[in-house]
Formats: C-alpha cells, structure tokens, sequence
C-alpha cells in the first residue's frame, strides 16, 4: 500500500498511463484508480493540491475549467507520430533481434497513454522473421563503446550464417582490431575499426559480432580529419575494398534512387531528355553489384576494365540461364 506522502506520484501515474485528450479522467476517475491500484483512499482536496503541485513542477494538465470534463495529461516526454515512427523503425530493423525489439517498443509505448499504446499494438505490428538470431547486439555495443572510450582494442568472434540457417564462427581465431566509431548504414549497425594487419579503416557489421571483450592493448592515434560517415558512404552496400571513380549512364527513372544512395551532393550531368551521368567515388564490388540491381536502367561506362567485369558476369549469367533450359 502506497503512503499517502507518495500520492502525488501515484496521481502523476494514473495521469500518465489512463489519460489522453480521448481518455479524460473525472475526479471520482482518479479517486477509484488510486483505491483501486494504490489501496489509497484520499480527500478530493488531496487531489487538487498534488495536480497542482504536478503543474509546478512542469506537467501541463489540461483541468476541467479548461476542458468541461475532467484532467487529462497534455505533453509528454514523445508525441504519439514520434513515438509510431521510432516503434516501426526498430521493428523494420532486422539487425535489433526480436526480443530486444519487443523491449525497446515496449518502453516507448510506455511513454504514452495504455490506451494509444493498445492501438499501436493492435493496429501497427506485423511478424517480422528476418530479425537475427544474435542476442548480444547491445551488449556488443555497449562494450565497443567503452573501447572506444578507453582506447583499447577489442577480441571477437565474426559469425556467418550456414545453409541450416545457423550462426557459426566465420575462422577459428578471433579478431582483433582497434574499434573507433559505430555508424549507421545501410540499414544496419557497424563498427568501423583498424588493425595492425590493413592498412585504412574496415568495417564490421555489429549484430554478427559474438564474444566481445575489451583487450589491454591501446589503439594508435587516427589523424583528426578521419570521417567515419565518409567512410561508410563510400563503401557502396557496405562491401569491402578500394574505391574506384567511375561514371555511369542511369535513366531517369531510377533518379530518385541514385539521390537516395549518393545525396544531394552527386556529380551529375544530363545527357538527354531520358538519361543522366552521374560520377561516383565507390568501390568496386558495389558498383557491380549496383550494376546488377539495375541492369535495364543503367550503364557502367568508365573505367574500361570495370566495364568490361560487368559485361562478363552478365554473359555467365545467361550462359547459366541457358544451361538451365537443356
């Protein structure tokens, strides 16, 4: 049973979880709540001072001179837009395993009122089955953070997924690497790190890390005008390697995606009314692979020799294809 020197948090409770401008609470509403929750039975007087005290604080209450029919709360730590958006993201996010998602939605969703809450979950949410099977992402997050913080290397195992749809080591030993900013791209949380073996940065997606731990060895110096997001943006579909300039001839119809991809800052020039070249900085397996996703609305055109790559892969391709058909 709640003492009656707490009620002014019991009352700020109620109004939190029971009340919206849908959901208006009289003061009989509050006064059965706090019996009915908090074993409290109190003085409609006791009421009126703790709202009063919940506004001096900084809680705007809509009261029932203003509204004719009882409190309610106004504003709130999110807005119910901020709080769908944030929910769809982390379920839409297939890096955050599914437990974890469930936890993260479910305190959001306590920042609103249980009846918008309800909705969200009744309306909102379909199954998700390509969550992964990682439990550790937050873990790993939290210990590359105090890496970072600590300037120390880290020691983890890289999984990679099995045809029985299994996580499994990608090599027997762990690596090893200087950790220095975890970034969002792609889709995905990585972690962009050094090492003693490559030169420049590598990177590593977060939720495929197992076993992280934080090593003794201090991490070398990086030169101030390193740019993690630069860095990521370059790495087209995330995939490793040199970066390469290249110029590609896109119809005008996949635009909106190349923007998507590159920003608003791309080099590009019209060719005619239904074509646009556009010259990149990325590298070279994702130029491909972007060469693939569009294959009937763009064009590789220099360099001559990543050209000519793609023009083989299509010709294997079809080659294959054919096969298929004897």
């Amino acid at each position: 049973m709640a003492d009656k020197k707490t009620s002014i948090i019991a009352v700020m409770d109620i109004l939190r979880k029971y009340s919206d401008e849908e959901h208006i609470l009289s003061i009989r509403d509050i006064l059965q709540k706090l019996e009915t929750i908090y074993g409290l039975k109190l003085e409609r007087r006791t009421i009126y001072n703790n709202i009063d005290m919940l506004e001096d604080m900084g809680m705007e209450i809509s009261r029932y001179e203003q509204n004719g029919k009882g409190y309610y709360l106004m504003t709130r730590q999110f807005e119910p837009a901020e709080v769908l958006y944030l929910c769809n993201a982390i379920h839409a996010s297939n890096f955050i395993p599914y437990r974890q998602s469930k936890d993260l939605i479910s305190k959001l969703l306590d920042t609103q009122s249980s009846y918008q809450a309800k909705e969200f979950n009744d309306t909102v949410y379909m199954p998700n089955p390509r969550k992964t099977q990682n439990q550790e992402l937050f873990l790993n997050i939290e210990m590359i953070s105090e890496a970072i913080k600590e300037r120390k290397a880290i020691r983890f195992d890289y999984m990679k997924y099995t045809a029985e749809k299994n996580l499994v080591k990608r090599r027997p030993n762990p690596y090893i690497v200087e950790p220095r900013y975890i970034v969002y791209a792609d889709t995905r949380a990585y972690m962009i790190a050094t090492s003693d073996h490559h030169q420049g940065y590598g990177h590593y997606r977060i939720e495929r890390m197992k076993n992280v731990q934080v090593t003794e060895q201090s991490v070398r110096s990086l030169p101030k005008t390193s740019d993690p997001y630069e860095y990521a943006r370059s790495k087209l579909f995330m995939y490793a390697g040199q970066n390469v300039s290249a110029v590609l001839r896109c119809d005008l119809s996949i635009l909106d995606q190349m923007i998507d991809l590159f920003g608003l800052d791309i080099s590009m020039s019209p060719q005619d009314d239904d074509h646009v070249v556009i010259r990149i900085q990325a590298n070279r397996e994702g130029i491909l692979f972007l060469g693939q996703q569009y294959m009937d609305a763009m064009e590789i055109l220099e360099p001559l020799e990543l050209r000519e790559e793609m023009i083989r892969r299509m010709e294997d391709r079809l080659k294959a294809y054919k096969l298929l058909e004897k």
